[in-house]
């Protein structure tokens, strides 16, 4: 269960969807939410800074830091403290890194704990007030390096959760990879590390907080590829699932003109993809056989994998 200490963002606290088994409201002293809490059981903290008198004071902090287990505590911050790197520094010195500013990151950090990896960025050793390029809440949290390869059903049911699932294990044995599914919970089912479910209100925050991961594979569903270095729309070319699809969108083929279109769980021979491509006016950059989730199929994957394996330019 969870507490909230709120005081001036007691309305944004109260709309979160999350258990609560205790919450105050108003202004207190350090002291006064240490001997509160020091002794109290909870799974999560969220706490409005201005509930803490004198936070500016970042003595104050410190000795909250030291009565309670702050790993357990997300910090509700105001704009003007999240773009001051100086104060967030001084936070991560003492093993805050859960600090955010809206509801939505609120959840994101609830769901998914920052380390010192994700707040490392912010965090200056020699105590200087340089600027940084976080000026606004919504900057970027990290400097992304990784490659992000977003996958779109095009026909319903590709298989682009499965798939992504068969290409994080095999890549994942080389290189650090995650995965993270927009709007569904389908992730949770695989029982595997790294892999993520967020809203796509939360894609932005997912995506910077991996962003030092070597490629993050996006299950993009019903929501475009904006946020990904490139798309790869997935097609099961059986003829009721192209129907169907272009009953529903006639202008497929037209939009998808120089983006990559590859066939999963496809059963056609080079000729059938050939006359496909006639057909459709499309290119097919790659056919993907129907595939058995539960062995390796590195054959054939990492054949595939060439086709984003160099980062987009």
């Amino acid at each position: 269960m969870n507490v909230i200490v709120a005081n001036k963002n007691q309305n944004l606290l109260n709309t979160l969807d999350v258990d609560i088994i205790k919450s105050m409201n108003g202004e207190f002293t350090v002291d006064e939410i240490i001997g509160t809490f020091s002794n109290f059981f909870f799974n999560r903290m969220f706490l409005d800074i201005t509930a803490i008198k004198d936070y500016m004071d970042i003595s104050n902090i410190q000795k909250l830091s030291v009565g309670i287990e702050m790993d357990k505590v997300i910090l509700l911050l105001d704009n003007t403290l999240m773009a001051n790197n100086n104060y967030l520094s001084k936070l991560i010195s003492m093993g805050i890194y859960n600090f955010a500013n809206n509801k939505e990151s609120l959840m994101y950090l609830y769901n998914h704990p920052n380390t010192y990896k994700d707040v490392a960025h912010i965090h200056q050793l020699n105590g200087s007030t340089q600027a940084s390029d976080a000026t606004n809440a919504d900057a970027p949290v990290l400097p992304r390096t990784a490659r992000v390869i977003g996958f779109k059903n095009a026909t319903a049911g590709a298989g682009a959760t499965t798939l992504i699932y068969m290409l994080k294990k095999m890549l994942s044995e080389k290189d650090y990879v995650v995965a993270i599914e927009v709007n569904k919970n389908d992730f949770g089912f695989f029982n595997e590390k790294d892999m993520y479910s967020v809203n796509q209100n939360n894609l932005n925050a997912a995506i910077n907080k991996f962003g030092t991961a070597n490629t993050i594979l996006v299950d993009l569903n019903n929501t475009n590829g904006e946020t990904c270095d490139e798309v790869i729309y997935l097609m099961e070319p059986s003829i009721i699932k192209l129907n169907k699809m272009m009953l529903v969108n006639k202008e497929i083929f037209d939009k998808l003109i120089g983006h990559k279109v590859v066939l999963n769980k496809s059963l056609l021979s080079a000729q059938d993809i050939t006359d496909f491509e006639f057909e459709s006016h499309t290119t097919v950059t790659f056919n993907i056989p129907p595939l058995n989730d539960r062995i390796d199929n590195k054959e054939i994957l990492s054949e595939f994998v060439k086709i984003f394996d160099a980062k987009s330019n």
